[in-house]
């Protein structure tokens, strides 16, 4: 099955057509013939942009020179509102230090302490879902957002302040269509960013309702009641080379990240995932065996070896950060050409997972090539969902944990076929469906 994309723009066009594009949609804006490029340079007066898919190049500036390529400050600007300076965010000492404190909670003796509140989830997921045709981003949403309050507050969603962040993060969705694209067509620096009034005041709404919840915790901590789950863990951890904490401020920042990271990208790529299995019934078949023998028993998971591999599929097709951007600090030569300082550089994690000389049948769903030589070369020089090197996720094995159990248990309960249209790929705050993605479920036999 070809799993769909959006149509590419043919040519460059002016600036204003592409801006324009990407308003509409960043994925459809950009020319077809990137999925062939190793290298794109786009160039006017705002604008000096490298796309690089040249693995070679990925590795260079994610692996080999990680200081050398930082963040761009203007992503930054465009999502301080929500995030401050969380990790997402910064460069240099500052990001060494947040990641030496927030590592430990992700290593892997924790994600079985993870497990419980990934099963817990789950369970209340399958209890709301319904029979019959739904959009079911808005569902895989409100059961990635469970998880991450029950993993880090011990928290289900339905506790007042973990809804009413949800609510609003939901308004603040609406108010970012789109990613990254302060980053990708930089205005001049003397230029006032602004930002809406919306997008303002559900930043500001989230910010301070994570201040109550970091104001809890920081209590529970004080007095010795406080549960062991990641908020405490990462809240108790010093920087092992200075011996400094988060503050109630730092905090704040590093949960608004966490939320938006590990709710809206587990959520996307387990809608895609859904509707994959729904357009493939000899795979679903397969995850709905596997969940049917899953246990409560953390060792169980390893055993969900087929739906481990439909995740990685859907992780490949509909990756759901689609682009990742670094600026250059000196003068650099990639491919015989200058690239100077300031230089934006787009890593597209969209166009390496379809590219065309890096994959074989790259538009195909085929969980299968996961375990062929040929697969696994293109997964090491081509597959960065959670970016690569010393900017990795520190929860990718988290997500990983969350979504291959979600998956299997859902497809065990619930029979999936597609809805009545195919969805169409777009690129908001991730990767999500421009009319929803239309599934139909129906509850399998013994499962009532």
């Amino acid at each position: 099955m070809i799993a769909p994309k959006p149509d590419s723009a043919k040519g460059r066009g002016s600036l204003v057509r592409l801006v324009r594009g990407f308003r509409r949609d960043l994925l459809s804006a950009l020319p077809q013939r990137l999925y062939r490029a190793w290298m794109a340079e786009y160039r006017n007066p705002l604008v000096h942009s490298f796309l690089c898919n040249d693995p070679k190049l990925v590795r260079l500036i994610l692996q080999e020179r990680p200081d050398d390529f930082p963040k761009s400050d203007r992503l930054r600007e465009g999502l301080a509102p929500l995030l401050g300076e969380s990790i997402f965010v910064t460069n240099g000492e500052t990001w060494k230090h947040q990641r030496r404190i927030i590592d430990p909670a992700f290593e892997g003796g924790r994600l079985r302490e993870s497990f419980p509140a990934i099963w817990s989830a789950t369970d209340a997921t399958l209890a709301r879902l319904a029979e019959g045709e739904m959009d079911i981003e808005p569902e895989a949403s409100h059961a990635a957002a469970d998880v991450i309050f029950r993993a880090l507050f011990s928290l289900p969603i339905e506790h007042e302040i973990a809804s009413r962040v949800f609510r609003a993060f939901k308004s603040h969705q609406d108010a970012q269509p789109i990613v990254n694209l302060a980053a990708l067509v930089p205005l001049p620096r003397w230029l006032p960013r602004l930002h809406s009034a919306r997008t303002l005041r559900t930043a500001a709404e989230i910010r301070e309702l994570i201040e109550e919840l970091v104001a809890r915790r920081m209590e529970a901590i004080r007095k010795g009641t406080a549960p062991d789950d990641l908020a405490t863990k990462i809240m108790t951890t010093p920087d092992p080379q200075t011996g400094q904490c988060f503050t109630a401020p730092e905090m704040v920042d590093q949960v608004a990240i966490f939320f938006l990271a590990g709710h809206e990208t587990s959520a996307s790529t387990l809608g895609w995932a859904l509707w994959l299995l729904a357009a493939n019934p000899e795979w679903q078949d397969r995850v709905a065996a596997e969940g049917h023998a899953l246990t409560k028993d953390f060792s169980a998971v390893s055993a969900l070896k087929v739906t481990r591999a439909v995740f990685r599929e859907a992780l490949r097709l509909y990756p759901p950060v689609p682009m990742m951007v670094r600026e250059t600090v000196q003068p650099e030569v990639f491919r015989e050409r200058p690239v100077p300082t300031g230089a934006q550089l787009v890593l597209s994690p969209w166009h390496l997972h379809r590219h065309e000389r890096l994959w074989q049948r790259p538009d195909d769903f085929d969980p299968g090539r996961w375990e062929t030589p040929e697969g696994k070369a293109s997964a090491r020089d081509a597959f960065i969902p959670f970016s690569a090197g010393q900017r990795v996720c520190p929860g990718a094995g988290f997500a990983m944990l969350e979504g291959v159990i979600m998956l299997a248990r859902i497809t065990a309960a619930f029979h999936l076929s597609t809805g009545r249209a195919r969805p169409i790929p777009v690129a908001r705050l991730t990767v999500r469906g421009r009319d929803g993605i239309l599934i139909r479920l129906k509850r399998r036999e013994g499962n009532e």
